[in-house]
């Protein structure tokens, strides 16, 4: 009888993500529906980095504890849920001090991520070209360097020239610390140089109005940038799926535009991805017109929007002129009541229709649309009301340049 190929059974274990804990603490004067839902984020932001959700938990304390973020009995029992399932990380809803990690590593035992190092981390997997891939590490260095423990000896390698090695008595994190604040310094150089060449750029662009679609994460700005641009910008159905700003000229009618998608705003947005993405946030800041995209379908939107707000103003962009535009109308649900329900009507209890009409009263001054981009729903009007806007721009730029229309 001839012997056959012998078969190899794949293990599922081995192809199925990682499994990590998630906690939060629940402050006061905050509602746990809030907490949870900004809980439901973190977990999406954990699948987008690639893991599984085994298990969470919140704790309600005045304030989280500065030793260890969470209390111990809360404590114990996610070290049981560890042990139990043989889980190897935590992340947690917030950044933590550097003393509070190292504190949390030795009471669970585990690996400690916070949600600062969870979006770098998320970061690092999207960036894709040398310029995105710069600005990451440098955020994760600038975030780690105050975290140092002697886990980055493996740097040594990477000093060249002369005048770095330090005396024989230089202590390990010293020379580990010297090393990262020489690499920091060094990709700093490299980013002022590239933003200097896209500066230039920006400016050399002529006289064409300049319009930036901003919003939320995971909101649809790529989408509807392909919608509008005719081009073919990657769009995915996971956060942060674009970091490096792309710019079409866009042609409306008769009149040409530059149209710029950029990264995703998100709540907790680190600081060191602001300083890091400077030239993309430069966009925004040297728009004429800003489009905030809004997922309607989202339970949290309105949160969003404020978000988006907040952050604008941060980067010295909130009074830009702005298009509000609600997209993903397709996805829109809402509860409706039973006649026998005594409750005050909520949001969640608000056909499209009433939210449209609630929206458009409340934003005097600040236009919105409801549109789909992905089902091609009310995108006629989207260009006629976009085309409006760019035009009136122009015109008021050039007064006498009237000769598009």
């Amino acid at each position: 009888m001839g012997m056959g190929k012998e078969k190899t059974m794949e293990n599922p274990a081995e192809n199925r993500p990682e499994q990590v804990v998630l906690a939060t603490v629940i402050r006061d004067r905050q509602e746990v529906r809030e907490a949870e839902e900004y809980l439901d984020e973190l977990r999406f932001l954990a699948e987008t980095a690639g893991f599984e959700t085994a298990a969470t938990f919140m704790q309600k304390l005045p304030a989280p504890d500065k030793r260890t973020f969470m209390g111990s009995g809360k404590l114990s029992e996610i070290k049981s849920c560890l042990e139990e399932r043989e889980i190897g990380t935590v992340i947690f809803d917030d950044e933590l001090s550097p003393s509070q990690t190292r504190n949390l590593e030795r009471e669970l035992g585990v690996r400690i991520l916070d949600r600062t190092r969870l979006i770098l981390d998320i970061f690092a997997q999207r960036a894709t070209t040398a310029y995105a891939k710069t600005q990451v590490e440098l955020a994760q260095l600038q975030y780690l360097l105050p975290r140092l423990s002697g886990m980055w000896t493996h740097l040594e390698r990477q000093r060249g020239g002369t005048g770095t090695r330090g005396g024989a008595g230089e202590r390990e994190i010293e020379t580990d610390r010297r090393i990262i604040r020489d690499r920091i310094a060094r990709l700093k150089e490299q980013l002022v140089r590239v933003d200097r060449q896209m500066a230039t750029q920006r400016s050399g662009r002529g006289s064409l109005v300049r319009v930036a679609l901003v919003g939320y994460t995971n909101v649809g700005k790529s989408t509807l940038m392909n919608l509008l641009s005719k081009s073919d910008v990657f769009a995915e159905n996971k956060l942060f799926a674009t970091l490096d700003t792309t710019v079409r000229k866009v042609v409306l009618e008769n009149l040409p535009f530059l149209l710029s998608d950029t990264v995703g705003f998100i709540r907790k947005l680190p600081t060191q991805l602001v300083e890091s993405f400077k030239s993309t946030l430069d966009e925004v800041r040297e728009a004429d017109l800003l489009l905030h995209v809004v997922d309607i379908s989202h339970p949290n939107f309105e949160d969003q929007i404020a978000v988006v707000n907040r952050t604008l103003r941060e980067i010295g962009a909130g009074d830009k002129p702005v298009f509000l535009i609600f997209n993903k109308i397709d996805a829109y649900t809402y509860v409706e009541k039973e006649a026998d329900d005594l409750l005050p009507e909520t949001r969640e209890n608000w056909t499209l229709e009433q939210l449209q009409r609630s929206w458009m009263a409340r934003n005097e001054g600040v236009p919105c649309i409801f549109i789909s981009a992905a089902e091609r729903i009310n995108i006629d009007r989207l260009r006629k009301d976009l085309y409006g806007m760019v035009r009136e721009i122009h015109e008021g730029r050039y007064p006498f340049n009237n000769y598009l229309y």
